[in-house]
């Protein structure tokens, strides 16, 4: 997974410091192809190659998307509603990137805490396929 690590160190720095102020909980996930900034348990914001992810309302991904350098995530064709993409132009300057970091921040803020220890659950489909897979030991 490559990532921008210097525009994610300058993510990490913004987050940490919002997050230490408001005591919220901060965490770093490799996810989506690049890393993404958990705030309580919620994906807030991440770098994916060189551009920023950021984790909306469906609404105000509708309305940031019609933003210079913005436009919404669409990996496999189908559009995500609420992730919206940076380009790295957008992210340039300091104040711009900390404009785009509020912007995500402030929603997710609201979003009820998740417990960082409960599993994400497996797809009825999957279920079935990891239970009846046996593991091999080497002898």
């Amino acid at each position: 997974m490559a990532f921008d690590e210097g525009l994610a160190d300058r993510v990490r720095f913004l987050m940490q410091d919002r997050t230490r102020r408001a005591g919220h909980i901060l965490l770093e996930k490799r996810m989506f192809g690049g890393l993404v900034f958990l705030l309580n348990g919620n994906m807030c914001c991440g770098v994916r190659n060189t551009e920023l992810m950021l984790r909306l309302s469906n609404e105000g991904a509708e309305e940031v998307v019609q933003r210079p350098h913005a436009r919404p995530l669409d990996p496999t064709g189908k559009r995500i509603r609420s992730l919206v993409m940076i380009h790295e132009h957008g992210t340039d300057l300091d104040q711009d990137l900390e404009k785009w970091v509020e912007i995500a921040y402030s929603f997710v803020r609201t979003l009820p805490v998740k417990d960082p220890s409960a599993k994400i659950p497996v797809k009825k489909s999957l279920r079935g396929m990891l239970e009846a897979t046996p593991v091999r030991r080497r002898s």
